[in-house]
């Protein structure tokens, strides 16, 4: 990361845009406080492939943990749900 201020900014802009296509960040100052940040339009991925393997195989245990394999979804009719609450509320 390279810090300049605005007057050198308007003087190596070129110069700064390459260093931003080569992926470094620019923060233009003024008065010693950033005003802009210069950042390159693609970026490294934020996220790996190792954790992306890791979050679904976490979302496969999920999913094992709701409802066991092999075991089947419940077919009831909504009403035949409704009565069965209701009775075990009496």
């Amino acid at each position: 990361m390279q810090s300049v201020g605005i007057y050198e900014a308007k003087s190596r802009f070129s110069a700064l845009i390459e260093l931003v296509e080569q992926g470094e960040e620019v923060r233009i100052t003024r008065h010693g406080k950033e005003v802009v940040r210069l950042l390159p339009v693609r970026r490294r991925p934020v996220i790996t492939d190792e954790q992306i393997a890791r979050e679904l195989g976490q979302m496969d245990a999920l999913h094992a943990s709701i409802r066991p394999a092999g075991e089947a979804a419940t077919t009831a009719a909504p009403d035949t749900l409704r009565r069965k609450g209701r009775a075990a509320a009496a």
